[in-house]
């Protein structure tokens, strides 16, 4: 007779080498992954609208005579209205005044002292809009819209319920509707910022140039948001491109 034979033992030390790989594998994915979008959160996107005007030459006959395109070097000092000196608008102001008097440096442009003479004046101003929410949104449909989670309506079958973002209440499968106050949606602030720029000639006060950002966002107003609209107000400067324009900058969040 001949022997019966036998399967080969596997070694259960192998067999646990192998699945201790794959989960260290799969542990470095997660890790991987969760790093990437670690480093797309650590960045904001401050989309500004920007429209530019420069005049540093005449554009009609008989106009006023302008300066030619200035190199850098070049000084300036800052000028204010009436409002923008005194109280919490002049502490307002001056740090306004610091971000412009950094972008412009960035141009080689440089600030002299308030009782200093310089061939140009810079103004700067910029302004806050506080809405309840954004344009967009429905208030009595809130910020997650009508429907936006689940399928109300059940349009794509299966027994489930829907949720309307209606002001406390949400509608079942079946299109009943349930009263239920932990459904009532939470307004999120959303803000209209403008910052603008304008520079005029010391010997005739005549503009040369003038700048303007807008950015819109639920963001609460920071240093770094304020730079980052200086900065895209100043792009190109001083020779900026034509019409209006997108400019995107990233911050640190």
């Amino acid at each position: 007779m001949q022997p019966a034979r036998t399967a080969p033992l596997r070694n259960p030390c192998s067999s646990n080498r192998w699945a201790r790989m794959a989960r260290i594998a799969g542990l470095t994915l997660a890790v991987s992954v969760l790093g990437s979008l670690g480093g797309c959160a650590g960045v904001l996107l401050v989309d500004n609208q920007v429209e530019s005007f420069a005049n540093w030459t005449p554009t009609a006959a008989g106009a006023a005579p302008a300066a030619a395109v200035p190199n850098a070097p070049q000084s300036y000092r800052f000028e204010r209205l009436p409002s923008q000196r005194e109280g919490r608008s002049a502490r307002a102001q001056d740090e306004l005044e610091a971000l412009a008097q950094a972008a412009l440096g960035k141009a080689g442009w440089t600030v002299v002292a308030p009782d200093a003479t310089a061939p140009w004046q810079v103004q700067v101003g910029a302004s806050t809009q506080r809405l309840p929410r954004a344009p967009w949104e429905d208030p009595w449909m809130g910020y997650w819209g009508g429907g936006f989670w689940g399928d109300p309506w059940n349009r794509y079958g299966g027994a489930g319920f829907g949720i309307s973002g209606g002001r406390g209440h949400y509608i079942g499968a079946g299109g009943q509707i349930f009263w239920a106050p932990m459904f009532m949606p939470m307004e999120s602030p959303y803000y209209q910022r403008q910052l603008t720029l304008v520079i005029r000639r010391s010997d005739n006060g005549q503009v040369v140039y003038e700048t303007r950002a807008a950015h819109d966002g639920r963001w609460n107003s920071t240093p770094a948001l304020w730079a980052a609209m200086m900065d895209a107000a100043l792009q190109g400067f001083p020779v900026p491109p034509s019409g209006p324009r997108q400019v995107n900058i990233e911050i640190p969040r």
